[in-house]
């Protein structure tokens, strides 16, 4: 077998079992049953090998459900498909040598998997040109935002009627279309998709408001939830921090003299934003002197964590100790004078990732030309989607 047909086989395999294990993941939060087909198998085997009956605190799900799931699955996967496709076929317009895509299956059978962790293209030879990396970085988010706009209008206008929900959760349909009242009282573990500028107006201009679901409900709603996601993973992408494609972006814009200052001080604010309100001063105003401690030793590990992230932004260590020093200081200042200040702290693994992985700055090119206008009206749109597509806080658990 030729190296050639045994990485196609090996991508192939990729994105067979990604198929399978994010359609697993759409049924379980379609169904908002995490009971998944795995131990529906080791069930029956239990029960063939104890020769007994085998009572399940739920119903495990089988092939209805399963197929079911194909309904955020096929969107989904189509979407990340299109995104990626967009920069393959630019890189080959280009003459960059670059992979197919490697799609990276995820699933655990617990809830907040969505069975993927994504996927991506190789370049396998050097980009010369900031016009080149430009061109290639955006070219995968505007694809895959056009496919994202496709699903979410199909999602908002085909909504079912709003007693779709009692299908799900049989429990509310004794309080009837009421049940938001009632249900919530005591819940814990439900997730809303927090709102971001498109996501808002779809639900408020597109969608029939007598069937837009309640907020701790929109993940039942598979073509809603794959259309949210979407959004939310370009959003992400588009952070114009080093090789993020919004870095490749913002490197071919701007170029990197420029990029080398903006990029570094962009990632603080997001590391700013991130930690916001995870410590403050009424933390250490307390008696017990085991709670103090407890709280001093989270900030330093905090305040390591800052460090590891930043190291490399600079070639001087000292300079990441004092940056994060001067970050956290900022935050407990800001929650001083703003105690309702908030930021969100799931985005820090991502954090984590950007700074020690894959990096804050963008390679040098050869070629340092200018973009042109067209091209920076288009950077600009892409600005645009960003802002339009990023939530603050993207999932809020009750």
């Amino acid at each position: 077998m030729s190296p050639n047909t045994r990485t196609h086989l090996i991508q192939g395999l990729l994105f067979l079992a990604t198929v399978i294990t994010t359609t697993m993941a759409g049924a379980e939060w379609m169904f908002g049953n995490f009971f998944s087909f795995v131990t529906s198998s080791v069930h029956f085997l239990a029960e063939k090998i104890s020769g007994k009956d085998i009572l399940l605190t739920k119903t495990p799900m089988g092939w209805t459900q399963f197929f079911a799931g194909f309904q955020f699955s096929i969107p989904f996967l189509a979407i990340l498909t299109i995104h990626e496709f967009g920069h393959y076929f630019t890189a080959k317009l280009h003459q960059v040598k670059v992979t197919l895509p490697y799609y990276i299956p995820m699933w655990f059978g617990i809830p907040q998997s969505i069975g993927t962790m994504g996927a991506f293209i190789r370049i396998t030879s050097v980009v010369r040109s900031r016009l080149k990396f430009f061109d290639i970085g955006i070219a995968g988010p505007l694809a895959g935002f056009i496919a994202a706009l496709v699903v979410l209008y199909y999602g908002f206008t085909h909504l079912p009627p709003p007693e779709y929900i009692f299908t799900i959760h049989p429990e509310y349909a004794r309080y009837g279309l009421s049940y938001p009242q009632f249900a919530y009282e005591n819940a814990e573990g439900n997730l809303a998709l927090g709102d971001n500028i498109l996501f808002w107006f779809f639900k408020t201009f597109v969608a029939d408001p007598a069937r837009v679901p309640h907020a701790y409900e929109m993940t039942h709603y598979p073509y809603i939830f794959a259309g949210y996601l979407a959004l939310f993973f370009t959003s992400l992408n588009l952070i114009p921090i080093g090789q993020l494609d919004g870095g490749h972006i913002l490197y071919g814009m701007i170029g990197k003299k420029k990029f080398d200052v903006v990029a570094p001080a962009l990632f603080v604010v997001f590391i700013f934003y991130a930690g916001l309100g995870m410590f403050r001063t009424e933390d250490f105003a307390i008696s017990s002197d085991s709670v103090f401690y407890e709280h001093l030793l989270s900030l330093f590990i905090y305040i390591y964590f800052l460090y590891i992230c930043l190291r490399k932004i600079s070639e001087n260590p000292a300079n990441a100790i004092m940056l994060s020093l001067m970050i956290v200081v900022a935050q407990f200042g800001a929650t001083y004078i703003r105690p309702d200040w908030d930021g969100y702290s799931n985005f820090l693994p991502f954090v984590f990732i950007l700074g020690r992985f894959l990096g804050i700055r963008h390679p040098e090119t050869e070629d340092n030309k200018p973009i042109g206008t067209a091209r920076m009206i288009l950077g600009i749109f892409a600005l645009i989607i960003f802002i339009i597509s990023f939530s603050p806080k993207p999932f809020i658990v009750l």
